[in-house]
């Protein structure tokens, strides 16, 4: 059971937050050099590809909701006589 409906466009962004601090990190220590103007483009690309990626995830959850709904064509539970009527 999901406890929380998964959000790829998060993912996304939070893989390329974690990717550039490695980068600055690795700067930091010594192992290479970044240069200081790699965050805008990165970080510009990775929220683009999250709107393309979570707006793709929308239409697949949009789409399967649609399907399931049509499943049930049986009469609502308020129209079965069930409940009072007041």
């Amino acid at each position: 059971m999901l406890l929380h409906e998964f959000r790829p466009g998060r993912l996304v962004v939070g893989v390329a937050a974690l990717g550039l601090a490695g980068a600055y990190g690795g700067e930091l220590a010594g192992f290479w050099s970044a240069p200081w103007w790699l965050a805008v483009p990165v970080m510009w690309c990775a929220l683009w590809v999250a709107g393309l990626v979570t707006w793709v995830a929308y239409g697949i959850r949009r789409r399967s909701a649609r399907s399931r709904s049509a499943e049930s064509t049986g009469a609502p539970a308020s129209s079965s006589g069930s409940q009072a009527m007041r």
